[in-house]
């Protein structure tokens, strides 16, 4: 039987080492007489190592689950006695050795000689100075002086035109330089529904006159066929003679600086211009005071005469694009203005028109035509699209009594009418031609071509195909009958009636008073001042008068 501090009773945990050793006893101390001294070591992992005591004697006890036995240790090395340590196999010596031996120091590109790749090239003006926009042999002797061209509009197709030459090519009565001997004033010569042998008026000889033609795409340059020039030209707006871009820009400026706008001086500088002298003033405008002189227009103006003065500010080629794109843009068509315009323009005015369009739009005249259009009014009008009418000049008997026996056989000698002859022949014939045509049809029958196609066709195809015959048959009259329409009854079409004004003034406007008078009894200034108002009204009378 033992007496004194027994200690903790020591616990083995399943799986687990034992606790750790004592703490401070000193290394072999032994627990009991005659037991081998114990190593002061410390368990730290989960091994099976027999359990140790916690560094106090502990006698074989009856409550000891497990007797304590110790575990025999090696004493600890110390720096004293080397030879504890166990013998290990030093690592063998390593040469001071270069795994790559040394390259020799060698440039492995060659230096290269110090040369110019591009050689000098000589300073030469790549574009030689050229006085005048177009090759002079495309003008006459007399010509103007630099400082009267106009300048090049971005994005026009109007060529750089004297202002004594435009007075030649709008037929400005008034000037003593209209002159030209190739121009009669007969108005029952007019070849094609345009109204120019050379292609029509308002666009066509605008160039034509002079054999210039310019594109809008490209600004090549262009000789345009010479054949006589038989139109009566009667423009309500000329050239005007004391043009100066510069001041008119600044009466302009005036008139819409500050509170309120200067209508009226407006209309007296705008309407008493060309088309050319306001795109010059816009461009002066810009110059002057660094402001887009459209939209200060618009910004000032409102209603239909703001509508009536953008317009007028437009190049007419881009007008009537932007025309043809309204009529079929959105939900429906306008036919009418698709019949206006593409039924009564010759060739040349046709495409650049088209290139005008599709300047503007992306997009070809000629698809959206296709998409807008059904049945046999869409091949009309792709068919006038192509623009390729023969434009001469000839006249044969025999061959115009053919192909009224043929329109003939095609209407109303079938049951159902041939729709594609009527457009072949219609679209295809010169304008001499096609009034034998018609003669040889009216001797056949006993009855005017226009009541044949009232008779046989319904619908847009029939409006199309009256309105080439009435073009041919007198110009000036199909026109003052849109003028008439576009008045007439409840309301005003003020679009159609902006259009026709804005289009026509400065081609033949004369002619179509004069038709619209005997037409309906009364002037065309009297019906515009019954069926508009206000500064659109005074507008429109300085167009047309």
């Amino acid at each position: 039987m033992s007496y004194g501090y027994q200690g903790p009773p020591v616990i083995q945990f399943p799986g687990r080492g034992p606790p750790p050793t004592s703490f401070g006893v000193p290394p072999g101390t032994p627990s009991a007489p005659g037991a081998p001294p114990y190593s002061q070591t410390t368990n730290t992992g989960f091994s099976n190592a027999p359990p140790v005591s916690f560094g106090m004697p502990q006698p074989h006890s009856p409550y000891a689950s497990y007797p304590m036995q110790p575990t025999p240790m090696q004493p600890t090395p110390s720096a004293t006695n080397p030879s504890q340590f166990p013998q290990q196999m030093p690592y063998p010596s390593q040469a001071q050795s270069n795994v790559y031996p040394p390259q020799p120091q060698s440039n492995v590109y060659p230096p290269q000689p110090q040369s110019n790749v591009y050689p000098p090239q000589p300073q030469s003006n790549v574009y030689p100075p050229s006085s005048m926009p177009y090759p002079s042999s495309s003008y006459p002797s007399s010509s103007m002086p630099e400082s009267s061209y106009y300048p090049q509009q971005q994005n026009s197709i109007y060529p750089n035109i004297p202002q004594e030459q435009n007075a030649h090519r709008f037929g400005d009565r008034n000037s003593s330089s209209f002159s030209n001997p190739n121009m009669s004033l007969s108005s029952n010569s007019a070849p094609y529904p345009g109204g120019s042998n050379l292609g029509g008026q308002g666009l066509a000889n605008v160039y034509s006159h002079y054999g210039v033609n310019l594109s809008s795409a490209s600004g090549r340059i262009a000789q345009a066929p010479r054949s006589c020039n038989t139109n009566k030209l009667s423009p309500t707006v000329v050239p005007y003679n004391g043009f100066d871009a510069r001041a008119d820009a600044e009466v302009i400026r005036k008139a819409m600086k500050g509170f309120g706008t200067d209508e009226k001086a407006i209309i007296n500088v705008l309407a008493n211009r060309s088309n050319l002298q306001r795109q010059e003033i816009a461009s002066q405008f810009k110059t002057l005071y660094g402001k887009d002189m459209i939209k200060d227009l618009k910004s000032e103006l409102s209603g239909n005469f703001e509508k009536l003065v953008l317009a007028m500010m437009m190049p007419l080629p881009q007008f009537y694009a932007k025309e043809l794109h309204n009529a079929m843009a959105g939900i429906g068509t306008d036919e009418c203005v698709l019949i206006e315009i593409l039924c009564t323009m010759s060739n040349h005015e046709i495409r650049i028109i088209k290139e005008a369009y599709e300047a503007m739009y992306g997009r070809s005249l000629e698809d959206d035509l296709r998409s807008d259009t059904s049945g046999n009014f869409k091949r009309l009008m792709v068919s006038l699209c192509c623009a390729n009418r023969d434009e001469s000049f000839d006249v044969d008997p025999a061959s115009a009594l053919e192909d009224a026996k043929v329109l003939l056989q095609a209407g109303e000698l079938r049951f159902g009418t041939d729709e594609s002859m009527f457009n072949a022949i219609l679209v295809q014939r010169n304008v001499p031609q096609l009034k034998q045509i018609f003669r040889e049809y009216e001797g056949i029958t006993g009855h005017t071509i226009e009541a044949a196609i009232e008779n046989e066709f319904s619908g847009d195809i029939k409006k199309g195909l009256l309105a080439i015959v009435k073009c041919v048959n007198n110009r000036a009259a199909f026109f003052a009958e849109q003028l008439y329409k576009s008045m007439k009854g409840l309301g005003t079409d003020d679009s159609r009636l902006i259009r026709l004004v804005v289009t026509r003034c400065e081609v033949d406007m004369g002619e179509i008073k004069e038709a619209f008078k005997n037409e309906y009894g009364e002037s065309l200034e009297d019906f515009i001042s019954g069926d508009c108002s206000g500064h659109y009204k005074k507008c429109l009378l300085a167009l047309v008068s």
